[in-house]
């Protein structure tokens, strides 16, 4: 089976685009899920690199949001504190409001809560907060992502408590 890069080199369309904190659920998590999808013959996107501080989405990673028409946010306790995350999140509404219902968002919130995602606990809010100080970030690109967590969380989705056996 071809990697992600070399099916987007190819010029696939991926069905699913997934979203996720590496260090929260690359593992476990993820891992099943995008070998469960793929298995069923859905093609399936997923970052298998850590992305580096300062890089931008562009090339095979942009065309994987571009052409997919899943997306799967999965919403973990670290997602908010990654600028990578929150950049990709900001691309998927974008392209989901552009698509006139050809396109979807399925969030899961594993082991957060929706209210953490809505920036009402500490969690995100703090995480954001973190990343505005600690990167100067402008006010106006914090105020991007604060809108986008608002703004999928508004979408029904799954919660997956964190297996703790």
């Amino acid at each position: 089976m071809a990697s992600s890069d070399e099916r987007t080199s190819l010029g696939s369309n991926y069905q699913v685009f997934l979203s996720f904190r590496g260090p929260d659920t690359r593992v476990g998590f993820t891992d099943v899920l995008f070998h469960s999808l793929n298995d069923t013959g859905i093609c399936v996107f997923r970052d298998d690199e850590e992305v580096r501080v300062g890089e931008r989405i562009d090339g095979s990673l942009q065309r994987a949001i571009d052409n997919s028409r899943i997306y799967i946010p999965v919403f973990s306790r670290t997602y908010a504190s990654s600028q990578w995350c929150l950049r990709e999140l900001v691309q998927i509404l974008a392209n989901t409001s552009k698509s006139e219902g050809k396109k979807e968002i399925l969030p899961i919130f594993y082991d957060v809560q929706p209210d953490d995602v809505k920036l009402k606990t500490p969690l995100y809010h703090d995480a954001i907060l973190n990343l505005e100080r600690e990167k100067k970030l402008s006010t106006e690109q914090v105020d991007v992502w604060r809108k986008a967590l608002m703004e999928v969380d508004a979408i029904k989705g799954w919660e997956v408590k964190k297996y703790k056996g």
